[in-house]
């Protein structure tokens, strides 16, 4: 991953200095919870991604940096709007916004971050590229709508569950990668590519977060274990071991997840069922299908620095710990 974020070091630093200048606002608030979750880490994948995907495309010139910048905002924003959700109070092992401004100032400053991103894409002046991510940040809202009616549902499907990770997490991925494709001017066929290495790449970003909700180490996470669950977030590893386990301890999983009163204990014993159905491995699995299809999407460009990385980025997401 240091290796394939290495190749484009330059812009990415760029990107982080074009954060603080789209920030720029007369309320003092918005800056500050702005730069606030901007500042708390990540990988900045989706603006690697697209940075990486116009070089492989053979991009030169010097809009990527601002469009990279705007496929965080809109990250950004649904991270204040999700942890609002969720009552969430951790974000990347810091206290997350809402826990430190109120729900209130995170959902308004998730609306400016969206809205500003808005006009940074037209500012772009690439109507395919605005049609793309627009298109992209409609999909991600029905996709939390999605996951809410889906709350605490025990038959909910893995075909079910893909549509909603596809919404929420996948289709912005994809979108970054085929922004960068088009930035390029590559081909109907190879932008494709691009979106499908994005899409297949997204849900097995996805399926490896939901295991590390499971069995990461909490300060290395960056959030609290089992907090989807306590959620009533119904994911991969769960709906395998739903499948499988007895009328007796579905019943028992019926309980935990529905009960208002959620502890440590509750986990625990989830998570043995997880293990003994073999709910984690079956998603490791899964996800490594979906990489090993992204990887095939690619097969249509010339090898290159940036096809490498792209391919490095790939392989970090099964083997990341957080």
């Amino acid at each position: 991953m240091d290796a394939a974020l290495a190749l484009i070091g330059e812009d990415l630093k760029n990107v982080e200095l074009q954060f603080k200048k789209d920030l720029n606002s007369d309320v003092p608030l918005i800056r500050k919870v702005g730069e606030y979750v901007l500042a708390s880490g990540g990988k900045r994948i989706r603006p690697a991604l697209l940075l990486l995907s116009s070089k492989l495309c053979g991009y030169n010139g010097d809009r990527h940096v601002p469009l990279a910048s705007v496929v965080e905002f809109i990250h950004t924003a649904t991270l204040l709007h999700d942890d609002v959700v969720d009552n969430a109070n951790i974000r990347r092992g810091k206290d997350s916004a809402n826990s430190v401004w109120g729900n209130e100032a995170s959902v308004l400053v998730g609306d400016f971050l969206f809205s500003k991103s808005f006009s940074l894409m037209v500012a772009s002046g690439n109507l395919q590229i605005l049609d793309v991510l627009s298109s992209a940040t409609t999909k991600i809202a029905e996709g939390e709508v999605l996951q809410l009616i889906c709350t605490a549902d025990l038959d909910m499907t893995e075909a079910r569950y893909i549509e909603v990770v596809k919404s929420k997490t996948a289709v912005l991925i994809s979108a970054a990668c085929q922004a960068g494709a088009i930035l390029g001017g590559v081909s109907p066929e190879r932008e494709q590519a691009m979106a499908d290495f994005g899409m297949d790449l997204g849900i097995a970003f996805q399926l490896m977060d939901d295991i590390l909700d499971y069995v990461a180490d909490e300060e290395q996470f960056g959030k609290s274990i089992g907090h989807d669950l306590e959620e009533g977030k119904i994911t991969l590893p769960l709906i395998h071991t739903l499948l499988h386990c007895t009328p007796a301890e579905q019943e028992q999983i019926a309980a935990i997840v529905n009960s208002d009163d959620f502890s440590k204990d509750d986990f625990q014993q989830i998570l043995a069922l997880v293990n003994s159905y073999g709910g984690i491995d079956v998603t490791v699995t899964a996800a490594k299908g979906y990489i090993a299809r992204c990887k095939a999407s690619l097969e249509l460009f010339e090898d290159s620095p940036g096809k490498r990385a792209l391919l490095g980025i790939a392989d970090y997401v099964v083997t990341r710990e957080r």
